[in-house]
């Protein structure tokens, strides 16, 4: 179960698998790391809540980043990625289908310090955004996805990211399976079904 204490993220973990509560989950692995990044997100005058089961920063009624922990990496994900000028350069791209990029990637603690003046001075940029009402424009893809498997993409980040990664033809597969369903619930179980499918990388018949 996800968790709904924003504290338990950064002493336990998401809740989202069976390494909750050990020194195994990433986010202690990257503790350092995320409660630094916490650090720079609270100075900047954004509201700290839990989302997904991540530490999220809203301001102005809007979402503008999340903090991740993975295996490999930590990260600091910015929402309406594609507002953002980015002087630095120095934003990735989640997967490498992913149109926009959207986040500042860590791979040791040490590496917040070094980037912190420039995250801050993209936050506070994307709170200017937020509080003058400017939207990203969304742009139109050739695969139009279903309501609720966009919906399931936005309120997971880690499913997102392996989803974008995906070949055009694996992301079809879920779609064309989702669009066959008529009912939303289906719809919606069968993306809870296919979770651990997209997460391994694999199309909807791949085993």
């Amino acid at each position: 179960m996800m968790i709904t204490d924003v504290e338990d993220f950064f002493t336990k973990g998401c809740g989202r698998c069976a390494r909750f509560e050990t020194p195994d989950c990433s986010t202690q692995i990257w503790g350092d790391g995320v409660r630094q990044l916490r650090e720079i997100c609270l100075n900047a005058g954004l509201t700290e809540t839990v989302k997904w089961g991540h530490a999220c920063y809203t301001h102005a009624g809007r979402n503008i980043v999340i903090i991740g922990a993975f295996r490999d990496n930590f990260r600091l994900n910015f929402f309406n990625a594609g507002l953002l000028k980015d002087p630095e350069g120095v934003l990735e791209k989640q997967g490498a289908e992913t149109k926009t990029p959207d986040m500042l990637r860590f791979t040791a603690a040490d590496q917040v310090a070094a980037k912190a003046a420039i995250a801050a001075a993209y936050i506070a940029e994307a709170m200017g955004y937020a509080e003058a009402g400017i939207k990203e424009k969304k742009t139109t893809t050739e695969l139009e996805l279903p309501e609720e498997l966009a919906n399931a993409l936005d309120a997971d980040p880690e499913m997102a990211e392996a989803f974008a990664a995906l070949t055009p033809g694996r992301r079809r597969s879920y779609v064309m399976n989702l669009n066959a369903a008529k009912q939303t619930a289906t719809r919606i179980n069968r993306i809870a079904k296919f979770r651990e499918g997209i997460l391994a990388g694999k199309g909807l018949n791949e085993r």
